[in-house]
This record gives C-alpha cells, sequence and structure tokens, in this order.
C-alpha cells in the first residue's frame, strides 16, 4: 500500500478518523464494565429503552436498576444530554500521540514517551498497565522495565487504544504504523498487549486505503506473528463470518475459546472489535453500535472501530446522530489540550501525514 496523498481526501478521512473515534469511545462509555455489561445485558438495557436496533448514542434507562450500574458519567453520554465529548483516557492518548510526533517527530524513542507523560498526563488520569509503567517512570526505571516490573496488566489493551495516531499519520503505510506503535507499546506492555497496538495501527493506516474492511484486518495481521494468540483469535472471527454464523453465534463461539483472559485483555476485546468491524458492513453507524454490543471493554472498542470506520468514510459522511453532539470539542486530561476542537487536532494529524517518512 502506499501513501494516499495530501488532498481534501486525506483531510476528511483523518478528521472522520477523530470523529469516529469519539463517537464510539462516548458511545461506550456508560456500559464499559464488562463483568457486569454482558452482551445480554446491554441488549435487555436496549430492549427496555426500545433502542434496538441502536443507531443513536445510548438512550437514558428505562430501569433505575440499569442507570444504578452504568459509568458515573453517563449523564452526559446518552443521546439528547451529549454536548461535546467527556473526558476518557481512549481519547487521552490520542491528543498525547500527536503531541508526542509534533514534539519529538517521527524518530521519538519509548523513553521520549515516558518523558512526555510524566509531564503532560496526570497519573490517576492512568489505569492498569499505563500507570504500573507510569509508577516505574517516577521511580527511576527506564524501558522495558517499565513494562515488567510489578506489572500484571502487560498484554491487557492499553496499548492498543494508544495506536490510532500512528495509522492517521502513516495513511496507506500499515508496516510504518506498527512500528511507531511498538515503539510507544513497549513502555508499558509485552507479548499480546504489543501486538494489539501494532495490529490497529496497521489496520487503521490500511484503511485509508483498503476496498474492503477485511482487507484492512489482514494488513493489520500481517505486522504481527501469525502464531500469536491474538492473530489466532483475530482470524478465528474472520472465518466464522465468511463461515456466515451471525455475529451472536460468532461472538459466543470466540467468548468461550478466550474465556479466563478478563474483560480488559487485548484478545478478546480484539475479537470483539473485529466482528464489529466485519458484521458492520461498511456502516459506520452499524459497525460502532455492534462493537458496543458485544460487550468487554466497550468504549475502547468502540473507539477503535470509530476511529476505523470514519477513515473509511471520512467526516462528511458520518450521520449527524453521531459528530453534531460533539460540538467540535474534545474535554482532555492531557496539560494544555482541554476544550481543543476535533477539527484543530484533525488538521494538525493531516500536517503530520503530509509530511511523509
Amino acid at each position: 500500500m502506499t501513501n494516499q496523498g495530501t488532498g481534501p481526501d486525506l483531510a476528511d478521512r483523518i478528521h472522520g478518523g477523530w470523529l469516529g473515534r469519539i463517537a464510539g469511545n462516548m458511545l461506550g462509555k456508560p456500559v464499559e464494565q464488562g463483568e457486569v455489561w454482558t452482551r445480554e445485558r446491554i441488549d435487555g438495557y436496549l430492549r427496555r429503552a426500545a433502542a434496538l436496533p441502536l443507531t443513536d448514542y445510548l438512550p437514558e434507562p428505562a430501569d433505575p436498576r440499569d442507570g444504578a450500574v452504568l459509568r458515573p458519567e453517563w449523564r452526559r453520554c446518552v443521546r439528547g444530554r451529549v454536548d461535546g465529548s467527556c473526558r476518557d483516557d481512549d481519547v487521552d492518548y490520542a491528543i498525547l500521540g500527536l503531541h508526542l510526533l509534533e514534539t519529538h517527530g517521527f524518530g521519538f524513542s519509548t523513553e521520549q514517551v515516558g518523558d512526555l507523560w510524566l509531564l503532560r498526563l496526570p497519573y490517576l488520569q492512568t489505569f492498569t498497565a499505563e500507570r504500573a509503567a507510569y509508577r516505574n517512570l517516577a521511580a527511576g526505571l527506564k524501558p522495558p522495565l517499565t513494562a515488567t516490573y510489578d506489572n500484571p496488566y502487560q498484554e491487557w489493551i492499553g496499548a492498543l487504544i494508544r495506536a490510532d495516531v500512528y495509522g492517521w499519520t502513516c495513511p496507506g503505510d500499515p508496516s510504518r504504523a506498527a512500528g511507531l506503535a511498538r515503539r510507544d507499546a513497549v513502555l508499558s506492555h509485552t507479548g499480546n498487549g504489543v501486538y494489539g497496538a501494532m495490529f490497529a495501527a496497521a489496520l487503521i493506516s490500511a484503511a485509508f486505503a483498503a476496498r474492503e474492511v477485511r482487507d484492512a484486518l489482514e494488513a493489520g495481521l500481517a505486522v504481527v506473528p501469525a502464531s500469536s494468540r491474538l492473530a489466532r483469535t483475530v482470524r478465528r472471527v474472520m472465518s466464522l463470518h465468511a463461515s456466515r454464523l451471525s455475529w451472536e453465534e460468532t461472538l459466543s463461539t470466540v467468548s468461550a475459546e478466550t474465556a479466563g483472559l478478563g474483560w480488559i485483555h487485548t484478545v478478546p476485546n480484539a475479537a470483539v472489535l473485529t466482528a464489529g468491524l466485519l458484521y458492520g458492513e461498511g456502516d459506520f453507524t452499524r459497525t460502532i453500535a455492534l462493537t458496543v454490543r458485544g460487550g468487554l471493554d466497550t468504549d475502547s472498542n468502540g473507539a477503535t472501530a470509530g476511529s476505523v470506520a470514519g477513515v473509511r468514510t471520512g467526516a462528511a459522511a458520518i450521520p449527524a446522530q453521531w459528530s453534531e453532539p460533539l460540538r467540535d470539542t474534545v474535554r482532555s486530561a492531557v496539560f494544555g489540550f482541554d476544550g481543543v476542537r476535533i477539527s484543530a487536532l484533525a488538521e494538525r494529524t493531516l500536517r503530520l501525514a503530509a509530511s511523509g517518512p
């Protein structure tokens, strides 16, 4: 694949990636607790609110018992109440990655990623592997020890959610995008945690050029070891989809095969993401809706699915019910970026993409 150029189409696609990531994140945020919000419970919630098929942000809960276990931020994420994006780490890391590339260029080091975390990211706005790595950085450890010392979350989803900006800035060059994502990921992750970041970056990069989403998934698989559990699980979902199994049957099958890994582990979440992209059939709304209905780390998966779908459709083709309530505004914990315009972030990302290798 080759770079897709720097004209209006590329600008619209990068803007679509940002909008899609933020909208997908907001859609999944209220039900982000995989041990509580199973697929069945999410669909029950939607059914009670007469919101199936899901075509907009989540409705307000029809049953007070549902509202009691939603995320505390739910009132700012449900339809009719969205007024700009809520702060979330899934968006913070995209912003931080953009700032990293603007500050240090594409030749950045893993150590520089860590330095920027300490300078720009509040410790209490980090979680799981990122918090362990942050603590290790503050204690004076250097990569790769920051990822391996006292860190039981090394293969969880955190590095994957940091990967979008490398795909957006390397349109049509998945191998380069994966290399950048790997350099970032090894600060906090190992094994499938790193592979997840590489897969996501390559997938998003390939989405700029791929004819079908399956082609983009193949490009994502091409940058990670074929024998890894991540690759085998993604390939399994693709095979089940090709065999014409339903979305529900596919997720049930793979859920049984990945049982025990936990709801924040990279591998089962990559399965939910892959299923959402394939069964979404190129439709932005259907893609993010199915991905979030798939459960597990709903806001992270919705964000990545939205990023891929947004790149493929472009910002202009994203339905208004998703983009207009965002008010072109991002709330962020990254120092110096709270209240920034989504369009401004897209323009800055375009400049990096246009600068080439």
